[in-house]
Parts: structure tokens; sequence; C-alpha cells
């Protein structure tokens, strides 16, 4: 087996994804390496079509190529088909292949940090970019019967809508607090609330009290928004387990092993978020 993978993105100095792929290979005795490398979008043919020669296993896709990615791989899996977006690619049988992980994270990391969060099957998504997809894919997999994608522009949220049928509907931002009481999950995927971003028009008091709030950004750890949720007296979920759940399925396609998202790993990240402030 090739040992060796990667990280692709642009820019890519801010990943961590070779501390966690380090960790795992560390943990388990592989004598393997995971590197980041800059590829800029009009390099990436070249780098995709160099894969095999240059003794790669396969690695991860970042932004801005995720979507780009999809169009150059011709063997995708079904949820890569279905979100149409790429964040993960391997050899097999001499051929490249792609998968999206982002939905296996976003539904792991809430496994593990609210269980039972999928009992009620009715959640708000705020936002209607590509990292939407993947949580819309993960909400109907865990059977998730009344999606509602709020977004400032509606035509993309009402393009989600039409991408993913029934069970998800296109609500304009400023209707968030007519839609949101009885939602049993509350999604943030924009970066609404960040500095220089504006407000997320959303009144806390008006969920319900048994509702999870939930943001798919990991730095900060907890964003304005997670910090307005937690002093209204709801629970939360930050998205850094997300990030740790959705790099299992690749290091296990290039490296014949499952990790798991330990606590040490976890703690290893936020040690690093916390220096680099």
């Amino acid at each position: 087996m090739l040992n060796t993978a990667f990280v692709i993105g642009d820019p890519i100095s801010q990943s961590r994804s070779p501390l966690i792929h380090g960790y795992w290979l560390k943990q388990h005795g592989i004598a393997g390496s995971y590197r980041a490398i800059h590829v800029k979008q009009n390099e990436l043919g070249a780098f995709l079509n160099g894969i095999v020669d240059n003794g790669f296993a396969g690695g991860n896709v970042t932004v801005p190529h995720k979507q780009a990615v999809f169009e150059h791989v011709k063997q995708h899996d079904e949820i890569a088909e279905i979100i149409g977006a790429v964040n993960t690619v391997w050899i097999e049988d001499g051929e490249l292949r792609a998968t999206n992980t982002d939905s296996f994270g976003f539904a792991h990391n809430l496994d593990e940090r609210a269980p039972g969060w999928d009992n009620n099957h009715t959640a708000l998504v705020l936002g209607a970019g590509g990292a939407s997809r993947a949580i819309i894919h993960a909400l109907k997999t865990r059977g998730f019967t009344d999606i509602r994608v709020a977004n400032r522009g509606l035509s993309r949220a009402k393009e989600l809508a039409d991408r993913f049928g029934k069970n998800i509907s296109a609500h304009p931002l400023e209707a968030l607090n007519e839609i949101s009481g009885d939602a049993g999950l509350v999604v943030n995927t924009t970066s609404l609330g960040m500095q220089g971003e504006g407000e997320i028009p959303l009144d806390m008091q008006k969920l319900q009290s048994n509702v999870l709030v939930t943001d798919i950004v990991y730095v900060p750890l907890e964003t304005p928004f997670l910090k307005k949720a937690r002093l209204a007296g709801l629970k939360t979920a930050d998205g850094l387990g997300m990030l740790l759940h959705q790099a299992r399925p690749g290091f296990e396609k290039w490296f014949g092993v499952m990790p798991e998202a330990t606590t040490e790993l976890r703690q290893l990240i936020i040690h690093d978020m916390d220096k680099a402030k």
C-alpha cells in the first residue's frame, strides 16, 4: 500500500489535517506521511492526474476545490453524487475515486457530543452554500422529515430544496423567527455573526428549550452564534468534531485502519488553535 496522503487547498497553511493524520499515524505505528500541499485552481488538473505517478494513496480536498475536483474525477460514490462535491480521493484498482465524508463527520460529531440529536425530525439549516449540502444529506440519512433552509438569497435556498427534493423547504433569513419554534436542531453553516459579517436574526428565546444548536465553524471553538445560544440556556455542540470525524474514513482508505476521534486528539487540535490566536 502506498503510504503518503495529502490535503490540497488554496490557501492551505491553516489546515489542521496534517496534525490529525500525523497523530493517527503515530498512534497506530504506521510508517506513513500526510502532507499539506498548496494547489491553485489552474494547477488542479495536473495535480490530480499525477497522483498515482507521485506515489500518493490519495488525500483530502478543501476550499475552494471541492466542487472542481468533483468535475475532474470520473469515479464518484453515491454520497459524492448527491452532495455534488468531493473532500476525499483515493486510488482503487489503479483509478482515482472520490467521496464526501462531511456528512459522516457532521452526524458522528453530534452522536458524540449530543446523543439523541436525531430524535426530533425537524431541523433548521442556516445558509445554502456548499457546506449545507453535506448537512442536508446527513439529516435526510438520519430520518429528518422537515428540513427548513434559510438563506439571505432565497434563490440559493430554493436550489437546495429542488436538489434534495421531498421534505426540504426554502425560506428567507428574515423569516427565521417564524419557522424556528418547533425545530429540534438548528445548524449554522454561515459566517454570519463573525467579525464584520453581520448578525443572524434569530431570537433564541423563540426556540424550544430542548433544541440543540450547532455550528460547523470551529474557529473560534465557541462562535458568537453558539455563545448566544448557551447564554439563552440552550444545549450547544461545536464544529470541531465534524473536522475530526470527517477525516476518519479517508485515513482508513489510505492506511487501512479506521481511527478514533479521541479526547486526546481533540485537545491537541484545541491547543494548536490556542497557539494560533
